[in-house]
């Protein structure tokens, strides 16, 4: 009987340990990979603005009229003589000035850098759900419990 409620014992250990696994390092890994999914989506989206911007302004007139933003959002209206050239961020607070030509160039081929890196981070984050998925079947068959129908499953996150 001692043999018995040990080996129960030890199987209640070994639930709880996969179990903490999952929460504590599956589930926050894939919390980590979502969310730096998301800051690359929002860069992405930023590159485009920048891109729908400066198309914009090649249509324009020669001068630019707009508000910037001094602090505090205390804006000035300032008018821009020459808009050829601008000044695009590259990373790690560096701005590097082109023309609009050079600009739309760097745009999209950061933007297809960013979206190749953004591909990579949705099959990191399925391999994840499908590891969580994984150890959450191999206690589904350590309890002994039967397979959920497939209408009461639902994705892992």
């Amino acid at each position: 009987m001692s043999v018995d409620a040990n080996a129960n014992a030890n199987l209640d250990q070994k639930v709880l340990q996969y179990e903490n696994f999952i929460n504590e390092v599956l589930r926050s890994d894939l919390q980590k990979v979502l969310q730096q999914r998301d800051s690359v989506y929002e860069k992405i989206s930023q590159y485009l603005q920048l891109k729908n911007s400066i198309q914009r302004l090649q249509d324009a007139t020669s001068h630019l009229k707009t508000d910037v933003d001094l602090g505090c959002n205390f804006f000035v209206q300032a008018e821009v003589e020459d808009s050829s050239r601008i000044f695009v961020a590259v990373g790690y607070g560096f701005f590097v000035e082109m023309n609009q030509d050079e600009a739309l160039r760097f745009i999209d081929k950061k933007t297809s850098q960013l979206t190749a890196f953004t591909e990579q981070l949705s099959r990191d984050s399925a391999e994840i759900k499908a590891n969580i998925r994984m150890v959450m079947e191999g206690l589904r068959e350590l309890q002994g419990l039967s397979d959920l129908p497939e209408s009461r499953r639902r994705d892992v996150f």
